[in-house]
């Protein structure tokens, strides 16, 4: 798997990976993290993957970010 290109953003790190015949897009914040694995005969470069990753798409990471964030901080770990 290798990199291959990012996707600037202000609190999320989002890189683009390529890896035989996918695209994985991961994204993360804190201790956590997200990926999304895209077929190459889907999505058939990098710009097109970056238009399926719009501001919409990121939002709802976010989001999901945020729910992983809570359930992580009520884990049995922080409440002992």
């Amino acid at each position: 798997m290798r990199i291959i290109d990012s996707i600037p953003h202000p609190s999320i790190s989002i890189s683009i990976f390529q890896m035989n015949d996918k695209f994985i897009v991961k994204f993360e914040a804190g201790p956590m993290e997200q990926a999304f694995k895209f077929m190459m005969q889907d999505v058939k470069s990098v710009e097109q993957l970056k238009k399926i990753i719009d501001e919409a798409f990121v939002e709802t990471v976010r989001e999901r970010f945020n729910q992983m964030y809570l359930q992580y901080k009520n884990s049995a770990a922080f409440n002992h």
